[in-house]
């Protein structure tokens, strides 16, 4: 069995070009960047930062259209698991076709990432 050790949330935009991977990307980089998960090794003693499981849930305003292998990568550690869904912002830019816009709007995605840890092994708490 699975357990959550940290849920984490955090936002990303693409100001120009309109590039929900590009903002699925920096919201899961400012959601690892608010924690330190220094009790997996100091308290629960995991060896392997690898074998926790980490998922992460985006939630982007054109879910079809955000790459869910190049959001992964972005997670240093775990077993990685990702679900895409509709959410996220849209809202008025500036169309400067130079920066590589294809409309006047900004996309804005957000990021739940949750740390799992196998409880498998665990000793159960005393009643």
């Amino acid at each position: 069995m699975w357990k959550r050790y940290i849920v984490e949330l955090g936002w990303g935009a693409d100001l120009h070009g309109q590039d929900v991977t590009k903002a699925a990307e920096r919201a899961v980089k400012d959601a690892i960047s608010k924690s330190c998960l220094c009790g997996l090794k100091e308290i629960l003693e995991v060896a392997d930062l690898n074998e926790v499981g980490v998922h992460v849930t985006i939630a982007a305003p054109y879910p079809e259209k955000v790459e869910a292998e190049k959001v992964i990568k972005v997670l240093p550690i775990g077993k990685k698991s990702i679900e895409i869904v509709k959410g996220g912002m849209e809202v008025p830019g500036l169309c400067v076709e130079e920066f590589g816009d294809l409309k006047d709007s900004i996309v804005i995605a957000n990021a739940c990432v949750e740390v799992k840890v196998s409880c498998e092994n665990s000793i159960p708490a005393k009643k």
